[in-house]
């Protein structure tokens, strides 16, 4: 009979079992690239970019400039305008009707001074109630300017070509002046926004190039600098930056987020 402590066999086989049990996970943990080497972890970002901020070229709030209901809304959220685009308009019955009354009031002076012009040539009235006719036509061509500008409001028109990237209002809505309507911003290339170290300041120029990495869309793109904060933030010790991207995107939209790398200027 043999004595376990001299079989070296069944010795050998349990080690080379734990052996094998250590090394299969330790394998499994750290997965190599097609080099051999293994990858680094994730969520381990370099800490020499620069947190961005995607935003449009152009955007603005339009409020409604007078007070009034809305006959008809004509724009939806995220549509697509072009310049001059009717957006909105409201009921102008009572400017309208307005306007016609100042338009007769203003024939009206024109002839009381036309009347007058010829009694003076009569030798019948004098300067001064020519005078007062003529100032009478100024104040009615004043008062209908006025009701055409009032008029005027009653289109509410895009300023410039974009989207709608918000809307305020109803059809129908009874608006008091003011009140803010429609989003709108351009459809032109995006622009970067961003914080950089203030001990940067000295090498940063405008024009110069960066590479802007993308989160949503786990691309990079080319920009160029196009301004340069003239103040520096004392107590973060940064100074604010805006650059603009190369050319138009179309998976590009404002909000997005990222990461910027500057390149060193050319001499």
């Amino acid at each position: 009979m043999k004595h376990p402590a001299l079989n070296l066999s069944a010795w050998s086989n349990r080690l080379a079992v734990v052996l094998l049990c250590w090394t299969v996970p330790a394998m499994a943990a750290t997965p190599a690239n097609n080099t051999g080497v293994a990858d680094a972890p994730p969520g381990n970002p370099d800490p020499s970019a620069i947190r961005v901020l995607l935003a449009v070229d152009l955007e603005t709030t339009l409020s409604s400039q007078m007070s009034g209901t809305i006959n008809a809304l004509n724009v939806s959220l995220g549509q697509r305008v072009r310049k001059g685009a009717m957006l909105a308009q409201f009921n102008c019955v009572e400017g309208r009707a307005k306007a016609k009354v100042n338009d007769a009031e203003l024939a009206m002076a024109r002839q009381g001074l036309e009347a007058k012009r010829s009694l003076r040539n009569l030798d019948a009235v004098g300067d001064l109630e020519v005078s007062m006719a003529a100032t009478e036509v100024q104040k009615a061509e004043g008062a209908l300017a006025l009701t055409n500008a009032q008029i005027s409001y009653c289109d509410v028109q895009a300023p410039f070509q974009g989207f709608v990237a918000k809307v305020y209002v109803k059809p129908f809505q009874t608006l008091a002046a003011g009140t803010p309507m429609f989003d709108l911003i351009s459809d032109g290339a995006l622009k970067v926004r961003l914080n950089v170290p203030s001990s940067l300041l000295p090498r940063l120029r405008v024009g110069q190039a960066l590479q802007v990495s993308v989160n949503e869309t786990a691309k990079s793109y080319p920009a160029r600098i196009s301004a340069i904060n003239a103040r520096v933030d004392a107590v973060a010790q940064t100074v604010e930056l805006e650059a603009k991207l190369n050319d138009k995107y179309p998976e590009l939209s404002a909000g997005m987020t990222g990461t910027a790398r500057i390149e060193s200027p050319s001499r």
